[in-house]
């Protein structure tokens, strides 16, 4: 089958995938006569920087936690994580719509690192059951700064060894231990671990532009959150107050994200992939060390 034509067999799956979260909403809001209205412009700065930052690949749901408790908008902690889950979930459906709208991208690459996160998902909680979470995560944060800092050092001493202009996938054994990552990240997210840093220096290390990344990451998160999005829905598990305006704020701040990613020259991007990964990975251990942060998702 050609490229193009799975290419927008994806898209109209997440255009779907939108109808079917907001028909669910709507179903939801109306039987259980719910305003969520409520503190609209409270919550739509809240999405709009979330969301915007989360475009740029630093993840939406520390960001999204720290301004919950400054403004008071959630008060009851089980609800956190799935009013961000399904106050996010339109947003990411479009940043991932986007993405691969704007970015050259290959199918088997884009697919096969897409499912396996989502299988890593899948299966996640049962093979993490018994792991220490602040272990994994100063590992992983540890990796992801030193791998920060590897990424600095051959754009500096070896800038010509970039393949970002004309390679948009992976091959071979690359492509194979591409999937397996993915499926570790996967896994890792049912911790409440990002996908999104790891996913960006990958890429970077592997030659590519990071924005072959943001297609794959973007899809991963999107497949798993509007998985998940249903049963927070039906348990009624979400914080109505400033819903909608979450998710107003939300999608206006992917746009601008969006614009402003797809602008910038690609030695710009990977200063930027560079600064995000130090700050996630520092941030994944400083919460290694603080158990009462709220861990990052993305």
């Amino acid at each position: 089958m050609n490229e193009m034509i799975i290419l927008r067999l994806i898209q109209a799956l997440l255009v779907l995938a939108m109808l079917f979260i907001f028909l669910l909403l709507f179903k939801h809001i109306r039987k259980n006569n719910i305003n969520p209205f409520k503190r609209f412009w409270t919550g739509f700065w809240i999405g709009l920087v979330t969301d915007a930052l989360d475009t740029l690949g630093i993840g939406s749901f520390a960001t999204t936690t720290t301004c919950f408790k400054l403004t008071k908008l959630v008060t009851d902690d089980k609800k956190l994580p799935g009013t961000m889950t399904v106050g996010h979930v339109l947003p990411v459906l479009i940043q991932s719509l986007c993405f691969i709208f704007v970015v050259k991208v290959e199918v088997m690459t884009l697919l096969s690192m897409a499912v396996a996160a989502f299988i890593g998902a899948y299966f996640g909680t049962k093979i993490t059951k018994n792991w220490h979470t602040p272990t994994v995560q100063r590992i992983l944060g540890s990796l992801l700064i030193l791998a920060a800092l590897l990424l600095s050092f051959r754009m500096v001493f070896h800038p010509g060894d970039n393949l970002s202009d004309t390679v948009h996938g992976l091959h071979g054994i690359w492509l194979l231990i591409g999937i397996g990552f993915n499926f570790t990240v996967g896994v890792l997210m049912t911790m409440g671990l990002g996908n999104y840093a790891p996913e960006l220096i990958f890429f970077s290390l592997m030659g590519l532009s990071p924005t072959v990344a943001m297609p794959v990451m973007m899809l991963d998160a999107a497949m798993i959150m509007t998985a998940s999005s249903s049963q927070f829905i039906k348990g009624d598990r979400v914080s109505w107050n400033g819903f909608a305006g979450i998710v107003f704020g939300g999608i206006i701040g992917v746009l601008v994200a969006v614009f402003f990613l797809t602008n910038l020259d690609i030695n710009s991007l990977k200063v930027l992939v560079v600064l995000i990964v130090l700050f996630t990975g520092t941030m994944l251990i400083r919460s290694s060390l603080t158990p009462s942060i709220t861990n990052q998702k993305k």
